[in-house]
């Protein structure tokens, strides 16, 4: 198949990885290219990759407008719009066979769902308002939906998914982290700093348990690392910066436990995984889908926190096998690429099924971009 994976453009997807979305779009591009397709990665125009790579802007737009100031202002959101409805209309005459969007915004589900083009939408984060309305809007039989968890699923259709919605959970390739049969008695914790992934209360929790913890991972919010983070930093309590890949797997399978802290609704929970691959149990805040990722690989605590540090300690004993086996079972790069295909059949078989017309009018797509991409030989 010839696919085209559009990557959400806050970061580049590029190594180390910001976060999960850039790790994602990475690591499907490279897999479904492995699998004799012919991949483009339609991103940030500074992202770097052994696939093709299509600029859905020139560079990605945390440079330009860096999202904690910017987010939800019109600027920002004229800027995604422009650049978004200039790459579908650029991607109309390539001959894609299906296109898997990971961008978060509202036009790629509701060109498909107008224009027929197949189409996977993979949703990364809980919903807000805009994605929200295109998502239930725009499913149809030649575009399908899926989320990361059931939770995650569950938070747009509420009242059920629709036969074109799936669970498809994050895979990671099982030889980027290797088992480790044993750990230091150390804690890590890895993520994006910033406070709805709240290492402070990993902080907290390593405290009060006795054990020694490393953060790892990029400093999102400047502000909040100085404020909350930067003056814990002292003792057994450090900071590693942001490490690539191979090294954080090294870290990983030091350590006898990964905190893990959303103060959000976490939809799936890529560093779990990760760790407890490496053979690490995990000791997390049970928000979002934290509970069914992880399973009996790790014990869990409260929101607030509390008795985050009792979990770490119970973590901690869980024979190491366990966690291991749990990702061998269920969270595998290749599990979640031959479910993906599927829904790349699916999607394209579907493109010439009876289904009600949608008035164009409700879809909030710029004209020309519709009729472009409805041509014949167009996508």
């Amino acid at each position: 198949m010839r696919i085209a994976v559009m990557a959400h453009c806050r970061h580049p997807v590029a190594a180390p990885f910001m976060g999960g979305m850039e790790a994602h779009a990475h690591h499907l591009a490279h897999a479904l290219q492995a699998r004799g397709h012919d991949v483009t990665l339609v991103a940030a125009g500074d992202s770097r990759a052994r696939v093709a790579v299509m600029p859905l802007m020139a560079q990605h737009y945390d440079r330009d407008y860096p999202w904690h100031q910017w987010h939800g202002t019109a600027a920002l959101n004229a800027h995604l719009d422009d650049r978004h409805a200039d790459a579908l209309q650029a991607m109309a005459g390539m001959g894609f066979d299906v296109i898997h969007n990971n961008t978060l915004h509202r036009y790629p589900p509701r060109l498909s769902r107008q224009a027929r083009v197949p189409m996977v939408t993979s949703l990364h984060v809980p919903p807000f308002d805009a994605l929200r309305r295109a998502i239930r809007d725009s499913g149809a039989p030649w575009h399908r939906v899926t989320g990361c968890s059931d939770s995650h699923l569950a938070a747009y259709y509420p009242d059920g998914p629709p036969p074109w919605a799936h669970v498809v959970p994050n895979g990671i390739d099982l030889a980027d982290w290797p088992f480790s049969p044993q750990g230091d008695g150390r804690a890590v914790w890895a993520g994006r700093i910033t406070p709805n992934k709240a290492p402070h209360l990993a902080i907290a929790a390593a405290r009060r348990a006795g054990v020694g913890l490393t953060l790892f991972g990029a400093i999102e919010d400047g502000d909040y690392f100085a404020t909350h983070i930067r003056p814990l930093l002292a003792g057994d309590i450090r900071f590693g910066g942001h490490l690539a890949a191979a090294d954080l797997a090294v870290e990983y399978g030091r350590a006898s436990a990964l905190l893990f802290t959303p103060q959000w609704d976490e939809p799936f929970g890529l560093t779990a995984i990760e760790a407890m691959a490496c053979g690490t149990p995990v000791a997390a805040i049970a928000m979002g889908a934290a509970a069914s990722v992880i399973g009996p690989a790790g014990r869990l605590a409260a929101a607030d926190g509390a008795g985050l540090d009792r979990a770490l300690r119970d973590a901690m004993a869980i024979p190491r096998t366990l966690p291991r086996a749990r990702v061998e079972a269920h969270f595998t790069l290749t599990r979640m690429i031959a479910a993906h295909e599927g829904l790349y059949a699916q999607a394209i078989a579907g493109r010439d099924a009876p289904f009600p017309a949608v008035d164009f009018a409700a879809i909030e797509l710029p004209p020309a971009l519709t009729r472009e991409m409805a041509r014949p030989g167009a996508t």
